[in-house]
Formats: C-alpha cells, sequence, structure tokens
C-alpha cells in the first residue's frame, strides 16, 4: 500500500502528469485521507529510512495532520502518532541529532504536527511536551543547540498560533479548549518557557539572527495571555535593550534589521496587553517608552538618514506603531478614569505629543498612516473636553495647532510626485485616500475649536495666493493645489443648506473667510496658472461655491471665460470633467448668466461634433482600470452629453429671446439631423458603427432638450414650457427621432436612446407629444424589446401620466388595449435563469405601479372603457395570479394595494358603517361591481393564508396579509351587509371555520376601521394557523 500512496503523491504533483491519471491520484488520496487508518501508512512514509522524496513527505504529513485535526485518531493511537513523531524529532533536532534537517516548510509541517498532539494530549497523555521539546534545545551548556532551538521556536509559534492568536476564528467549544490550554501552560510551564526565552537571546543575542528574530517573535506573541512579570523584568529588559541597540548601527548585516524591528514590536505587544487602566500608565513609565522612542527616533536610520534614500522606513512604521498604541491607550484613560491616573495620562500625552508630531509628519505616507488612529482619538477627546469646558482652550490649542499644521503639510503633494502620470496611477489613489482620512482630522479639529481652523486654513490660503501675485504666476503648483484643496474642504464648514448665503448676507464667519477666499482666488487670475490639477481644482471650486457668484455677478462673465478655455483643455481627464463641470456652473447660475448664448455655441461649437467609435473586441469592461474606462469611446460621450446639455441651459437663459434661442438650437440640431440622414441608409443594413452614430445623435438631441427645461421627470407637468417656436423646433427632434426608431426599431441601442429622448422632450413640448404616444409605444415595445425595456417605459408611462392627468385621457384608452397586450406578452414568456426572473418581477411590479398611476390620476375609467372591455377580465386575472404568489410577496402586496384602489374607484360610495352625518361622496358605483367584488377579489384574501407552506409569522407576509384586510374592509364598505352574509354563510363555513370565529371576525369587521382591520387581520391568520 506505501507504494500506491507514493506512485498517486507523486502523480498528483507532477506538473506533466496526464490530467486523467492525475484527477484519478487526486480522488485516492481524498479517500485515504477520510480513511480513519489512513494516517498509518503516511506516518510510516513520513519518518521511513532512507527517506522519500520531500514531496511525498510533505503530503503523507499533512494527511497525518488533518487526520489528527479531524478526530480519526483515537486517543491510543494518538500516544503511538506521538512516540513515533518524538522519536524522530529526537533523531533529526535533538542534541544527538544524526539526520539532516528537513527543509523550513517540511518543519514548519512537523510543528503543526506536534501542535495538534500537543491540543489533544497535553492535559493528559503528554504532559511532558514542553520539557520534551526544550530537551531539543541543549547539547553541552545552555540552549546551545542550533537546530533543536529554531525547531522550539517553530512550535512555540505554531502553539500560539493555534489556542493564543485573537485575530483565528474559533467556536465556542474550541475558544473554551484553547482556554483550558492556556490555563494549564501557566500552571504548568510558563516559567520555564519564560526562562529558555532568556537563555537562547542570551545564548544567541550576537551569534545567529533568525533564532534572536524567532525568539522575540515568540515573546512578542505569547505576552498578550501570559503573566506580565515574565516578560517585563530586568533580565528580559535587558535583553530587549541589548537588541534595540542594534538601531545606533549604521550599517547592519541582512537579518539585523527584522531582528531590530521585532524587538520593537515586544514593547508594541507589551502596551497592548489588557490591564487596568492604572496599571497600563504605570507600565508605560515603567518601561520608559518616551526615552525608548527618543532614542530610536534619533538613530542614525531615523534621523542622520532621514531625507536620505537611506532613510529606513521599516523601523519608522514599527516605532510608529508602538507610539500609536501606547497613545490610543493613554487617551483611553483619558476619556474613562478621573484622579491621580488621569493626571498621569495627562503627563504622559503632553510627553508623547512630540512622537505624534514626529511620525504625522513624516514625509512617507505609510508611516503617517500608522499613527492616525491615536491622532484621531486624541482629537475626539479633545473636542469632548472643549465642549464640556471651554475654559481648555488655550491649553487644547497648544496640541490642536502643531497637529492641524502637520495636517495640512501632509495634504500636499510630495516633491517627487507627478500629477497625471500612468505610472504613478496607483501612488495617486493611495494619497487621495490619505487626504480623506485627513480631512476628517480636519473636520474633528474645526468642531472643537472652530476659530483656530478657520484662522490657520485662511492663512494658508490668503499667503498662497499673495506668493502667486507677487511672484507673476511663478510658483509650485504643489503649493497653489494645496490652498485650493484646503478652499474646497472649507465648504464643509462653511456652506450652510447649499449656500454660502441666507438673506444675503454670509452664513457666519466661515462662509464670510470663504467669500474672502473667493475673492483673492479671482483677483489673483489663477486661471493663468497652467497645471492640470490646479486647473480641476479650481473648476471644481467654482462649481462648489456658485452661490458666490450669485452674489457678485460681476465675475461670471470672467469664470465662464476661463471655463470656456478648460473644456479644449490638452489633458484628456481635464478637459472631460470639465465638460461635466461647465454643465453645473450653467445649471446653477442659469438666472446669473447674460446674453452669452452666442459665445458659448460658437465656442463649443467644435466640441460638439459626434464621431461614434465602436468598441473593438478587446475592450473587456471588467478588466479596465477606472483610468482607461474614463478615457474609452462611451465614457468620453457620455461627457460630451453634459456639453449638449450646456448649450441647452445657456441659451434658454431669460435673458435671450425666443428667436435668437430657435437659432441656436437650430445651429445645434441642424447638423445633428443631417448626420443621422447620412447614416439611416447603413443603420438599416445594420452597420454597427451607423447605428451607434445614430444613437449619440438622439442621446445628444434628447439632451440638449433638457438643457432647455427645468422639469424632472416624475413631477407634474411642466410649469412653464418654452415658448412656441422653441417648443416647435424640438418637436422637429420628437418627428426625427420616431423616424429613426420606426427604421430601427429591432437595435436595443436605438430604442434606448429613444426612450431617453421621449422623457427628456416631455419637458419641452408638454401636452404636444401625446397625439405621439402610440408612435413612441410601437417604436419602444417590439417583439425584441426585453422585459427589462418594458419595465423602464411603464415606469415613464407613470411619469407621463402624472404629469399630465386628464389630458392623457384619450390618447391613453385609444392605445391601453394594445400597449397592455404587449405587457401581458412579456410576463408570459418563460424565464431561463435568475436574471429572467429578476427582471420579470420587476416588470410585473411595474404593471402594478402603472395601473395604480392610472387609478390614483382619476384615469381609472380607461380600463373599464368600452373600448378597452376586451382587456378588463385579463387584468383582473393576472392581479389574481400576482395576489396567490407565494414566491414573491412584494408583487402580492401590490396586487392587494390595486384591488383595494379599484374598489375605492368603482364601488361606490361607502354605505358601511353609516356615514357620518348622513352625507354620501357624490361617487357612483359601477354596475354589478359589488357582487364582482364579493365573489372575485374576497377569496383571493384567504388564498394565501391557506397555501400549505405559508408562514403566517414572515414580516414580508404579515404585510401581504395587511393589504387583504385592507381590501376587505374596503368591499365592507362598499357593499355592506351583502358582504357580511356572503361571508357568514358561504366564505368562511366553506373554509371551516366555526360560529364563535365567524362571528368575532364579521364584529372586527363592523367596528374596526380599514387602519384597525389591516392590523387585525394577520392576527386572526396567525391564531388560525397555531
Amino acid at each position: 500500500m506505501e507504494e500506491q500512496v507514493v506512485n498517486a503523491i507523486e502523480i498528483a504533483w507532477n506538473p506533466s502528469s496526464d490530467q486523467p491519471l492525475k484527477s484519478q491520484a487526486f480522488e485516492y488520496l481524498n479517500q485515504l485521507r477520510s480513511d480513519p487508518s489512513g494516517w498509518q501508512v503516511c506516518l510510516s512514509l513520513f519518518t521511513k529510512t532512507p527517506q522519500q522524496t520531500e514531496v511525498v513527505r510533505h503530503v503523507s504529513l499533512e494527511i497525518v495532520n488533518s487526520a489528527a485535526q479531524g478526530g480519526l485518531i483515537d486517543p491510543a493511537s494518538l500516544g503511538v502518532v506521538r512516540d513515533s513523531v518524538l522519536a524522530y524529532i529526537r533523531q533529526s533536532y535533538g542534541p544527538e541529532a544524526t539526520a539532516s534537517p528537513d527543509a523550513p516548510y517540511i518543519q514548519n509541517k512537523i510543528a503543526q504536527t506536534v501542535t495538534f498532539l500537543f491540543s489533544s494530549l497535553y492535559a493528559n497523555g503528554w504532559e511532558t511536551c514542553i520539557d520534551d521539546l526544550l530537551n531539543l534545545t541543549c547539547k553541552s551548556a545552555g540552549r546551545d543547540n542550533q537546530i533543536g532551538v529554531v525547531f522550539y521556536l517553530r512550535v512555540l509559534g505554531s502553539i500560539h498560533d493555534e489556542i493564543g492568536d485573537v485575530l483565528v476564528s474559533r467556536s465556542r467549544g474550541e475558544q473554551d479548549k484553547a482556554n483550558a490550554l492556556k490555563d494549564l501552560i501557566r500552571e504548568r510551564d510558563m516559567q520555564k518557557i519564560a526562562n529558555s526565552w532568556q537563555e537562547i537571546l542570551a545564548v544567541w543575542r550576537e551569534g545567529d539572527d533568525t533564532i534572536v528574530e524567532m525568539c522575540l517573535k515568540a515573546v512578542g506573541s505569547w505576552v498578550s495571555w501570559i503573566d506580565i512579570g515574565l516578560v517585563v523584568n530586568q533580565t528580559m529588559l535587558d535583553l530587549l535593550f541589548q537588541q534595540l541597540g542594534r538601531a545606533e548601527k549604521q550599517e547592519l548585516r541582512e537579518g539585523e534589521q527584522r531582528v531590530r524591528d521585532a524587538a520593537v514590536d515586544v514593547f508594541t505587544e507589551i502596551i497592548g496587553k489588557k490591564m487596568k487602566p492604572s496599571d497600563k500608565i504605570e507600565m508605560i513609565a515603567f518601561l520608559n517608552l518616551d526615552s525608548i522612542i527618543t532614542q530610536l527616533s534619533n538613530s542614525p536610520p531615523l534621523r542622520e538618514n532621514r531625507f536620505t534614500f537611506k532613510y529606513d522606513t521599516d523601523l519608522a512604521e514599527t516605532v510608529a506603531k508602538l507610539v500609536n498604541n501606547t497613545v490610543v491607550d493613554i487617551v483611553r484613560v483619558l476619556d474613562n478614569d478621573a484622579g491621580p491616573v488621569k493626571e498621569q495620562a495627562e503627563n504622559l500625552l503632553q510627553v508623547f505629543l512630540p512622537h505624534i508630531l514626529r511620525f504625522f509628519s513624516d514625509e512617507y505616507d505609510e508611516v503617517c498612516s500608522t499613527v492616525i488612529p491615536c491622532v484621531s482619538d486624541m482629537l475626539t477627546y479633545i473636542r469632548k473636553l472643549a465642549k464640556a469646558n471651554p475654559s481648555f482652550e488655550e491649553r487644547n490649542k497648544s496640541i490642536l495647532l502643531p497637529i492641524l499644521k502637520a495636517i495640512i503639510a501632509k495634504m500636499r503633494y510630495d516633491e517627487t510626485s507627478n500629477w497625471g502620470d500612468e505610472d504613478e496611477q496607483t501612488d495617486e489613489a493611495e494619497f487621495q485616500d490619505l487626504r480623506k482620512r485627513l480631512g476628517v482630522l480636519q473636520q474633528i479639529i474645526a468642531s472643537a475649536d472652530e476659530q483656530l481652523f478657520i484662522d490657520a486654513i485662511s492663512e494658508v490660503v490668503g499667503t498662497t495666493f499673495q506668493k502667486l501675485r507677487a511672484s507673476g504666476g511663478q510658483l509650485d503648483w504643489r503649493d497653489l493645489d494645496l490652498a485650493l484643496h484646503e478652499m474646497f474642504l472649507f465648504g464643509d464648514l462653511a456652506v450652510r443648506a447649499g449656500s454660502l448665503y441666507v438673506k444675503g448676507a454670509p452664513t457666519g464667519m466661515a462662509a464670510s473667510r470663504l467669500v474672502e477666499m473667493m475673492l483673492a482666488m479671482v483677483e489673483s487670475d489663477i486661471r493663468s496658472f497652467t497645471h492640470p490639477a490646479t486647473q480641476l481644482q479650481y473648476m471644481e471650486i467654482c462649481v462648489r461655491y456658485s452661490s458666490f457668484f450669485t452674489r457678485h455677478t460681476h465675475l461670471i462673465p470672467g469664470v465662464l471665460e476661463s471655463f470656456l478655455q478648460l473644456v479644449h483643455h490638452p489633458v484628456r481627464k481635464v478637459k472631460t470633467r470639465s465638460w461635466y463641470l461647465f454643465q453645473r456652473l450653467a445649471r446653477q447660475l442659469r438666472s446669473q448668466i447674460g446674453n452669452v448664448a452666442q459665445t458659448v455655441v460658437e465656442a463649443l461649437s467644435d466640441l460638439l461634433v459626434i464621431q461614434a467609435e465602436v468598441p473593438s473586441g478587446g475592450d473587456d469592461g471588467d478588466e479596465m482600470s477606472s483610468e482607461d474606462h474614463e478615457g474609452s469611446a462611451d465614457a468620453v460621450f457620455n461627457s460630451q452629453l453634459y456639453l449638449f446639455e450646456s448649450v441647452g441651459i445657456i441659451s434658454s437663459t431669460p435673458s435671450v429671446g425666443a428667436d435668437k434661442q430657435v437659432l441656436y438650437a437650430q445651429s445645434v440640431m441642424n447638423p445633428v439631423f443631417g448626420d443621422m440622414e447620412r447614416n439611416l441608409e447603413a443603420a438599416k443594413a445594420n452597420d454597427e458603427r451607423a447605428l451607434l452614430q445614430i444613437h449619440h445623435d438622439i442621446m445628444a438631441l434628447g439632451t440638449l432638450a433638457r438643457g432647455y427645461s427645468d422639469w424632472q421627470p416624475g413631477t407634474s407637468s411642466p410649469s412653464s414650457l418654452p415658448a412656441p417656436e422653441v417648443s416647435a423646433a424640438f418637436a422637429q427632434v420628437a418627428e426625427a427621432t420616431l423616424v429613426a426608431l420606426e427604421s430601427l426599431s429591432s437595435s436595443f441601442n436605438i430604442r434606448t436612446a429613444a426612450r431617453f429622448a421621449f422623457s427628456r422632450l416631455i419637458g419641452v413640448l408638454g401636452a404636444q407629444i401625446l397625439p405621439q404616444l402610440p408612435r413612441w409605444i410601437d417604436g419602444l415595445l417590439t417583439q425584441t424589446s426585453s422585459r427589462d425595456e418594458m419595465a423602464l417605459f411603464l415606469r415613464l408611462l407613470d411619469q407621463v401620466i402624472f404629469g399630465f392627468k386628464g389630458e392623457i385621457y384619450n390618447i391613453l384608452d385609444t392605445l391601453l388595449t394594445p400597449f397592455l397586450q404587449r405587457v401581458f406578452s412579456g410576463i408570459a414568456d418563460p424565464t431561463t435563469g435568475t436574471d429572467d426572473e429578476i427582471q420579470l418581477a420587476e416588470l410585473k411590479r411595474e404593471y402594478l405601479n402603472f395601473l395604480l398611476a392610472v387609478l390614483n390620476n382619476d384615469l381609472g375609467n380607461v380600463i373599464i372603457s368600452e373600448r378597452n372591455q376586451s382587456i378588463f377580465e385579463t387584468v383582473i386575472t393576472t392581479i389574481e395570479h400576482f395576489a396567490k404568489d407565494i414566491e414573491d410577496f412584494t408583487t402580492a402586496k401590490m396586487a392587494f394595494s390595486v384591488l383595494g384602489r379599484m374598489a375605492s374607484c368603482w364601488g361606490g360610495p361607502d354605505i358601511a358603517p353609516t356615514p357620518a352625518n348622513g352625507a354620501t361622496p357624490a361617487q357612483a358605483a359601477l354596475p354589478g361591481f359589488g357582487g364582482f367584488m364579493i365573489t372575485r377579489f374576497s377569496p383571493l384574501c384567504w388564498a394565501l393564508p391557506t397555501t400549505p407552506s405559508f408562514n403566517s409569522k414572515d414580516a414580508q407576509a404579515k404585510q401581504v396579509l395587511a393589504e387583504a384586510g385592507a381590501l376587505q374592509r374596503t368591499i365592507y364598505s362598499k357593499t355592506g351587509m351583502e358582504y357580511a352574509e356572503y361571508l357568514r354563510n358561504q366564505e368562511l363555513p366553506g373554509m371551516g371555520m366555526g360560529t364563535e370565529l365567524i362571528e368575532e371576525f364579521l364584529t372586527a369587521m363592523g367596528q374596526l376601521d380599514v387602519k384597525g382591520f389591516r392590523q387585525f387581520f394577520p392576527s386572526f391568520i396567525q391564531r388560525l394557523s397555531a
């Protein structure tokens, strides 16, 4: 059998093995893994002499480990494994070792085996485990057996990972077992282990860096769950300080840096150990961490080599972590404790402030990031202190101001950065992430001491603009970018309710300062500064603080002029972003912009040329970086649309006459119409580029229309349409779009663009678009239209109904039957796969929403008109089907809502209970509808709860039942005793309900209002189900 196992392992791990043979080998090994006796042959293979190949030994031991961990080895057999492994270890790693040591990865696997055996037998069966391991480490005097010491330390690391690592997720049972083992170690062997660390460090401190590093890592990991006195004692501290002393060396041999960093990490772990606040503060003072950190900060790698290529960032990050953890603990004490210990903590915070500033202001962002948590905690504590006791303001300033200055300095691009370089995209993303984190810290400072924050930012921004003016534009772009970035962030404090002003005056001190900054920015002629980063920032600021220009309208022409220059920027990222920002600025300042449309249209004309590019076959969206995506033809066109909207906005400002509005609109439309005409024949022949070109043309025309109107889909009909001649011009857009749609309705892209244009044209055409609705529906809902498209168009139609209400009745009456027949066809189509099911559920809900929109906007009569009688039964049948769907409670709930609305609209006046004061609503009942509700709607309320798999306690099920209850109560209010008698004599007895329950149900229906009965019905069903 051994030979079979060896062959299987060698085949499975041989890259050139035949694939079917390899699969058989893996299958055989998996069976061996689950075989209760499989471990025996594998253990034999591992310990066999002469040794098998490394891969055979590694896999064999892995199978033994799997069996030990999975409980396939009984306690007696575990003893056999222990003896066999221990004999092997002594032979390979003991003082009398004769075999050569295994490769490191084999040693790790053996250490894992020992750990599993320790976990199973240390309590009972291998009490001498630690002694047996320690015996490996001694040859003559002290812990001088190198290979034995290395193996012993490997096992200690593995044991910690198994029982002490807090990052490992364990079940309750596993955690209890780990805790019991830790208790046993502390009781039996911890003193020996701690002594061994001291002895190992004493013997090997200059002899073997690997051993020293491993030992320090063992100390650092174990310290979290052992008696702190075993590590914090003079002997151990002296040994640790000796290792820290390596930081003083100018040149370290390979491996020494890791030893030094591991020694610092031990102190970090000691500080991280849980203990009482007073003990923690004592520990920080006893260890004299201030002195340790000072010495490390002043060591050559961190001081002399700072600002040089030799700067040791690993050491800086390691020391920064020690500072961070220490300060986090100090602040925790300050936040939660009082008395002498708080006083000590206050003093320590002052002592550690220079260390915080040193590493927080480190030029390497990863070092700065390491101390951000403690800076955040400290600032949050100071903010809390400032709000509770304003008398601390002066003392707080001494901490807040240097931190704020350090934050501002870190916000600046460093000297080596080159904005926009493709090679630096990752660095740029990381820097922007750091800026966000620093921005959060600034906000905390601003809320702790607003005046200090305002003054500091004002000084930075003001000084920068002064330098810019004095130097004639000769300034490091990084300084200007920093000032602009701080200006942009300043709005978080200065802008309230979306504006810098309230009743014509700045909203506060911060807003006043920001107004001064804006004036300084404009006066310093920042537009002439040509770095792309600052140009982008300038535009972002103008858009964010557009309310500034409403009070300084004389500056608008200059700003517009600079934007019109930047929309032609040579850097694509700046150019495409500027198109969006120009649209935002134009939209926000629409009423203040003068008659500048001709200038704008002429300046943008070359950018309004549409050039569709068919994506190449290799453009896989999933594999594109964000930068690539921003530069893709599709993304550039989406940005270009903002220019069309900008033209529409600026051409339709109050100061532009109607004749000029038409002129400017046609100057943009006519080239697009011509382009559509040129490409139509090729598009009909399914030319991909021609189809995409027409798609882009329609999108551009729809976006231009949006610029001419403030109307938003979902609001009531446009309150003020453009002048009639402007609407007439856009009627041409509607016609051109319909012509293209009717010729190319089989194209998904064309339908998508047409649907987009339709929703935008409503705002400029108003009710004029309604007579064209049948043509739009024919083009947009074709045989090839997906359910998703149908759902989107239904949603759009809801908005049209809401916007035009009575004006749409006659058209809706004409098109309802053919329109709904297409929807029914989409609902009835079979589904294949999850995406289809999701789209079907969405279509059902949009169909029901459409019916609710019709009913809620006093258009319900269109559903029961003579012209649409043929589909009435189908409408009711689909709703009935949805109301009984136990797989889709959301749709079922909506179905009951529609039925309830129908009952309210067509059921006539309320007759039960008796209307107050004898008043009867002037609602005419639909003849025969009362009986229809009783026989068709009422049984549906019981269909779901009588389904065997229905769970009346499900939260969504309760919501459906509440709607069903509301429907029943509405039917009762319309039909009174007729419904009560039907329930008493037919429906409720038919479900096996006794007289007592029936009377309880009818009494509740008679006495409760709709809201009360909505609550009653789910609880009634729950009692029936119990």
